[in-house]
């Protein structure tokens, strides 16, 4: 019915480039099939621009059950260069799967790192990802699942919850206020706050008809104790100035415990010139759309022998963090840094996955690697 390419094509590695299986047969055709290293990279060496590790869980599964043993970074860590991965075993049994495997590396990868942007732009606030309407619903677990391991404090899609055993965050759109009709934001209000589960969030939508502060007081005045802004962009003006004003107002009327949340082309950037007059922000495209990181997956080794195209560092590597948060990078048979703590961990052995993945254990790791690294810390 959609146009999705079913689980079947990746698990069998099918969803491929068509290259791939003309490798395949070329190899097949010559009797070919050496034992290969081949790593995943984005840059070569580091560049100092920190990216977040993820999409490990599903890469692991896809290569489940091949002949190959595999060690990666943990699930949340950032860096800046060198191989996230290594693969180490016949090319043939995993050649077919490079497509999909960076794919999961490459797409997850982008949308944590652009969630931890946000994260980080307000480290106090709440922030949610409200992104998933921009994306093919097909992924809309995977654009969830990496927000939520950058550090935000929910999403809104429903699926993705049953999913991720989460539940999913989210009050009232426009749709419902203009379903009441002008002048009747009361009657809209009121119908959610007697309809809707007690345990979910009182916060009214106050930007529908009339001015912004007149609806959030109107709102508190029947209890709700937040209120969200999503005024649209040619109505907007200056958006700060409004969400003063609305704060002044609540203030003046008593409901200085009423928090304002605020959504609508949020990025990092307006987070940061808003983090001091709102209380929480709702975070789409500029997460759900993020750019992927650039992966490439590079045969490095052959036959035991060091092996590379043109512009990549042939040779097995190991990686390592080192004590003042750098990223380092070494030949595998060479020593690492001192006290540089070793960063690959194994992640499947003779097509057996080894690894364990605790999305709380990957949050927090993330976080702490911020902090570590200095993750946009001077913004």
């Amino acid at each position: 019915m959609f146009d999705i390419v079913p689980e079947s094509a990746i698990v069998e590695g099918r969803a491929t480039d068509a290259y791939f299986l003309r490798t395949e047969e070329a190899l097949e055709h010559a009797g070919r099939n050496p034992e290969v290293v081949a790593e995943v990279t984005a840059d070569q060496f580091a560049t100092g621009a920190f990216e977040v590790f993820a999409g490990v869980k599903d890469a692991a599964n896809l290569l489940a059950g091949y002949d190959v043993d595999v060690d990666a970074l943990p699930e949340g860590t950032l860096f800046d260069g060198g191989p996230v991965m290594r693969i180490e075993g016949p090319y043939l049994e995993f050649c077919r799967l490079e497509t999909s495997l960076l794919g999961f590396l490459s797409h997850a990868s982008g949308i944590a790192t652009a969630a931890l942007e946000a994260r980080r732009a307000a480290p106090d606030s709440s922030v949610l990802s409200f992104g998933a309407r921009h994306v093919h619903p097909s992924i809309a677990t995977v654009v969830e699942r990496n927000a939520l391991l950058a550090g935000l404090d929910g999403f809104s899609h429903v699926a993705a919850g049953d999913q991720l055993g989460r539940t999913a965050s989210g009050t009232m759109p426009h749709a419902l206020m203009i379903c009441f009709g002008p002048g009747n934001q009361e009657d809209a209000w009121r119908a959610f706050d007697e309809a809707v589960d007690e345990d979910i969030p009182r916060i009214a939508l106050c930007d529908t008809y009339d001015d912004e502060a007149d609806e959030a007081i109107r709102a508190a005045e029947l209890g709700f104790d937040s209120v969200r802004l999503d005024t649209t962009g040619s109505r907007r003006g200056d958006f700060r100035h409004i969400i003063r004003e609305t704060r002044w107002e609540l203030d003046a009327e008593g409901h200085e415990d009423v928090d304002i949340f605020v959504s609508g082309g949020i990025t990092p950037e307006t987070i940061r010139q808003l983090r001091d007059v709102a209380d929480g922000f709702g975070v789409g495209s500029y997460i759900s759309n993020a750019d992927p990181v650039d992966f490439a997956l590079d045969i490095v080794e052959i036959e035991g022998e060091p092996a590379a195209k043109k512009g990549k560092l042939s040779g097995k590597k190991s990686v390592y963090r080192t004590p003042d948060g750098g990223h380092h990078v070494a030949l595998a048979d060479e020593p690492g840094p001192t006290d540089g703590e070793s960063l690959f961990e194994p992640l499947v052995r003779d097509g057996e996955v080894v690894a364990e993945f605790d999305l709380d254990a990957a949050i927090d790791r993330a976080a702490a690697d911020a902090r570590r690294v200095g993750f946009r810390a001077t913004e």
